[in-house]
């Protein structure tokens, strides 16, 4: 009884772990519309935008917009010495702006 329960353990963690880490970022390219490379961060710690926590955005033009289609943690550690909340990075996008959020269905970072 004891195996059972501890490969059951076993394997709800390894489930947990490896769906956590296999969610792919946005990768939809639609060959109609143009790949834009913008500048990518996290809203409230580099472009000083207004919410609780940290957010992945997205600066195109000049105007900040968060980000739904990918999240800050798809794209590695944000609060590591290269990461979203310490500093601005570039990505390649692809989507629209809905809402005053710009809804990716392509990113790439670089």
């Amino acid at each position: 009884m004891k195996t059972f329960v501890a490969l059951l353990f076993l394997l709800a963690f390894n489930n947990l772990c490896f769906s956590q880490s296999a969610k792919p970022a946005t990768q939809k390219v639609d060959s109609t519309k143009a790949i834009e490379t913008v500048e990518v961060s996290c809203g409230q710690c580099q472009f000083k935008m207004a919410g609780k926590g940290c957010n992945l955005a997205v600066r195109i033009k000049g105007k900040s917009y968060f980000v739904d289609g990918t999240t800050i943690d798809e794209h590695g550690d944000a609060h590591a010495d290269d990461g979203f909340c310490k500093a601005i990075r570039k990505a390649e996008v692809q989507g629209k702006i809905v809402k005053n959020k710009f809804v990716a269905t392509y990113f790439k970072l670089l």
